[in-house]
């Protein structure tokens, strides 16, 4: 997953309708994903609202045909959790930290629910699903 710096993240908004952008992501050893954005666009809207999301990695940018799908839940960490998140971030996105200084700029973290990884490039194709992860992680 670390391979791509940007995915495609869908959300669903209040009336039910599925919205879609790509962010530049950083990926914990935890398998997290952690993207800063604008409080007033509608992903973050969205996230506030239904905290669960998904995301596409991979499989779209001529690299190969080996893909993730992630599905998880979205949070808003604070305090020494959002120092150690930002970290990871910045070190994956060093103009993070020019941005901080954005007005509503607002750093989410998502944990993963469901992961499939997929590989088309061998044959037969590899197909592995994640999907017991600590609902409470510390």
């Amino acid at each position: 997953m670390r391979n791509f710096r940007h995915v495609v993240q869908a959300s669903v908004s209040d009336a039910g309708a599925a919205q879609a952008a790509v962010v530049g992501v950083a990926v914990t050893d935890a398998l997290e994903l952690v993207f800063d954005t604008v409080d007033t666009n509608r992903k973050a809207q969205n996230i506030r609202r239904h905290p669960k999301v998904a995301f596409v990695i991979g499989g779209w940018d001529g690299t190969g045909e080996r893909t993730v799908q992630y599905e998880g839940v979205a949070d808003e960490p604070s305090g020494a959790e959002l120092t150690r998140l930002k970290e990871i971030y910045f070190r994956r996105f060093s103009d993070g930290r020019q941005r901080e200084s954005w007005p509503g700029l607002i750093y989410v973290r998502v944990r993963p629910t469901w992961i499939r990884y997929s590989d088309f490039e061998q044959d037969p194709p590899e197909i592995v699903v994640f999907d017991r992860f600590d609902s409470n992680p510390s």
